[in-house]
């Protein structure tokens, strides 16, 4: 009888025991705040890398892109001011080849049209690395960023520095032999700037999923999502290498090129080596993209379908979306190509490629959730979380 009484007493957890359990709690809604602020950082710095595509665009298309023939990383950053620089740095571009080719004759009030496109195109690069070096030092400093994350943060910024060079690499091509830059570096510098797109949108949106609707997609359904992702970098660089040899201003008829739907052999690979024509055949380069533009809507098509089919598959909305990107795409590709590549449309088409992109990204991000880095804690749902067990 004493032991019932002694049972049926109300227990009292220890108060050292109370605080530690609220310390929990605390710390892993404390995790979620660090992990959301993270991802709005990583968010803001993948917005800030669209307006450079763009403005490169818009710095390609207006021929702007030599404008500035020096890179100084620290001193670039201001503008000439008096009209005596203005005059030095007119002169610099005055002697290069492109100057001679296009613009003989060229007024100081039309170079400097030119030289902010250019000088605009660098200033972003400059903030990007300091949006994003910035607050990753302050976090690191923090102890925000979990231990296994760090590294592919280091990779993202490595990559940065590289685009750089990269991009400098670029200009010097078109600087003395060319008046215009190598199609195969401006391949590669719109191509890496993707890459790093891609990284920063995929870090960011990478989160576990509840475990009771955290069911992968199916094999098929994430190998396709990461096909398409991979086709769609693959088509932007096919793009580049289009404006690089201005393919645009050449063969504007569709659906049919050159007068049929797969123009003759001959004229496709005239160049030796073959491969050679991948690259620096204007007829093969724009006929690859679009092959490439219809590989990429049957795939996407295809792809909807699957998933759809499947009621408790994740990635429905995401299908769907892909599909409508790639559609609105082509749409403005060849609206682009029939009316000989206006600017507006254009850079409308620079921007339907990132749209493209950012879907792709997040889609294949999505289907691949269980598959993908995510930390543990990432977003205070460790495996000993008292929030997330509630949660769930």
């Amino acid at each position: 009888m004493a032991a019932d009484r002694y049972d049926a007493l109300p227990t009292v957890t220890p108060p050292h025991m109370v605080r530690a359990g609220e310390a929990e709690m605390i710390n892993a809604a404390t995790s979620g705040t660090h992990a959301q602020a993270i991802r709005v950082w990583l968010y803001a710095v993948a917005a800030l890398v669209v307006a450079m595509v763009l403005v490169g665009g818009a710095t390609r298309l207006t021929e702007s892109g030599l404008s500035i023939t020096e890179w100084r990383p620290v001193m670039g950053v201001l503008p000439p001011f008096s009209n005596g620089a203005w005059q030095d740095v007119f002169a610099k571009y005055q002697a290069i080849p492109q100057y001679h080719a296009l613009n003989a004759g060229m007024r100081l009030a039309d170079f400097k049209a030119i030289y902010w496109w250019e000088w605009t195109h660098r200033l972003l690069g400059r903030v990007i690395g300091a949006a994003f070096l910035l607050p990753f030092l302050w976090f690191l400093w923090r102890g925000w960023i979990p231990r296994e994350l760090r590294p592919r943060l280091w990779l993202i910024f490595a990559l940065g520095a590289l685009q750089g060079a990269v991009g400098w690499w670029m200009v010097v091509s078109g600087l003395s032999d060319r008046i215009e830059v190598s199609q195969y570096r401006l391949a590669t510098h719109l191509i890496l700037a993707s890459i790093i797109y891609v990284a920063l949108v995929w870090t960011a949106a990478a989160r576990p999923c509840p475990f009771s609707i955290a069911a992968r997609a199916a094999t098929r359904a994430r190998a396709g999502a990461l096909a398409l992702l991979v086709l769609v970098l693959a088509q932007i660089y096919l793009g580049a290498l289009v404006a690089g040899l201005r393919a645009g201003y050449a063969y504007n008829t569709w659906p049919l090129i050159d007068g049929a739907m797969v123009p003759k052999s001959a004229d496709l690979f005239f160049e030796t080596p073959p491969w050679r024509n991948f690259f620096e055949n204007i007829l093969t380069v724009q006929f690859d993209h679009r092959m490439i533009a219809y590989v990429i809507f049957v795939g996407a098509a295809v792809h909807a379908i699957g998933v759809m089919r499947n009621e408790k598959a994740r990635g429905r909305v995401g299908a769907l979306a892909l599909l409508a990107a790639v559609a609105l795409q082509i749409v403005l590709g060849i609206a682009t190509l029939l009316l000989v590549v206006p600017l507006p449309l254009a850079l409308l088409h620079q921007a339907g490629a990132m749209l493209l992109l950012t879907v792709a990204t997040l889609h294949a991000a999505n289907v691949t959730a269980r598959s993908s880095f995510v930390p543990a804690g990432w977003d205070g749902r460790a495996a000993n979380n008292p929030v997330a067990a509630a949660a769930d």
